[in-house]
């Protein structure tokens, strides 16, 4: 604990492509050993693939308009973001609480930016384990996958709740 209280919060600048701030957070669980360019260019094709795959399939309404699709792909990677992000949010997770000698998993409720910052930790994590050929590849296909509710971050969040469930009944040990 430091001494004079608690650290401040560093506000993080919006990513300068979609200005978006939940972009410049995956930019940066992407990062390995401060190469930040690297890890932009692995985000920012990661994004350009789910446009392109969000674009052949949703092509076809838009057709006769030559600059339609375009301007619907363009906003397209940042709904895919955030909907997969949505999707693995977790609501409970489960803390262990000592009690007389017991340690019970005490079902708790998780603030929105844990929330967050979790969701992307195991979305950049289950990515990394993907058997894509590239990390943009796999950070892509991660992506559809949670936007579709499938994939593994969907199933850790499932898997966290299930276990919250089964332990609710420990809930009045919360603090």
């Amino acid at each position: 604990m430091p001494r004079r209280g608690p650290a401040p919060r560093r506000d993080l600048m919006p990513d300068p492509v979609y200005r978006s701030v939940l972009v410049t957070q995956v930019v940066n669980k992407v990062l390995q050993r401060g190469k930040k360019s690297i890890a932009e260019k692995i985000v920012y094709d990661a994004l350009a693939i789910v446009t392109e795959k969000t674009s052949t399939t949703g092509e076809k309404p838009g057709d006769k308009a030559g600059d339609k699709p375009s301007e619907k792909a363009g906003g397209d990677p940042l709904a895919v973001v955030k909907r997969a992000i949505d999707n693995i949010k977790p609501q409970l997770e489960v803390k262990s609480r000592r009690v007389g000698g017991a340690t019970y998993q005490v079902p708790v409720e998780v603030r929105p930016r844990r929330a967050t910052t979790l969701a992307i930790r195991w979305l950049v994590g289950f990515a990394r384990d993907r058997r894509e050929r590239t990390m943009a590849e796999r950070l892509a296909a991660e992506l559809m996958d949670a936007n579709n509710g499938i994939g593994s971050a969907v199933k850790r969040k499932d898997d966290m709740h299930k276990m919250a469930e089964s332990n609710k009944a420990f809930a009045h040990y919360r603090w």
